[in-house]
């Protein structure tokens, strides 16, 4: 057998870590849009569900809450059942709630499937670096950082706007809907 040289095998690590460090960053992208896209959302979601549009608040305090909870016992998870695997499960969580919460009917619905989104969402991010941090070699890391940083600048800017202009041209339910026609993170891990 012959061996790889080892600008060969350089080359594939750092072909890998870049494939990580993007499937990371598409998917930080979602979570931290879906953070704020639902913002302009709130008046026309709660005339559908026959709600005061400050009733909706609740569906953003639900998500956050359950991040909060959850994302403390993502090492552990990632630890115990792999971070690949526990990364791939917020993925699908992530999507098959936002997909509910696209569907939902009532204002109950809406809440249980952002406290679904939240428990993904609090899965992905932290299991997400730790996934970046064990695929990049010292020399690759700071590339690795920097891709997976930009959307924490870039998502909170166009949520709203991006928010409105679904919610004016579509309807509310397009902000949750369009992540799982448009989710590629699920076909790449």
């Amino acid at each position: 057998m012959t061996a790889v040289p080892d600008t060969e095998a350089s080359a594939v690590t750092a072909s890998n870590a870049r494939r990580v460090a993007l499937i990371v960053a598409i998917a930080f992208f979602m979570q931290l849009l879906d953070s704020t896209i639902i913002s302009t959302s709130l008046p026309q979601m709660g005339q559908s569900f026959g709600v005061p549009a400050v009733a909706m608040s609740i569906g953003i305090t639900a998500y956050m809450l359950t991040m909060a909870v959850f994302v403390p016992l993502s090492g552990w998870l990632a630890d115990r059942f792999g971070a690949r695997n526990i990364f791939l499960l917020a993925i699908v969580l992530f999507t098959l709630a936002s997909l509910a919460c696209g569907f939902s009917q009532s204002l109950p619905q809406f809440v249980a499937a952002r406290v679904v989104q939240g428990l993904g969402s609090a899965l992905m991010t932290p299991v997400g670096r730790i996934l970046v941090l064990r695929n990049a070699s010292k020399s690759e890391l700071l590339n690795a950082t920097a891709l997976i940083t930009w959307p924490a600048l870039f998502a909170p800017v166009v949520g709203p706007v991006l928010g409105g202009f679904i919610t004016t041209y579509l309807s509310w339910h397009w902000n949750f809907r369009y992540y799982g026609a448009n989710s590629p993170n699920t076909r790449f891990t």
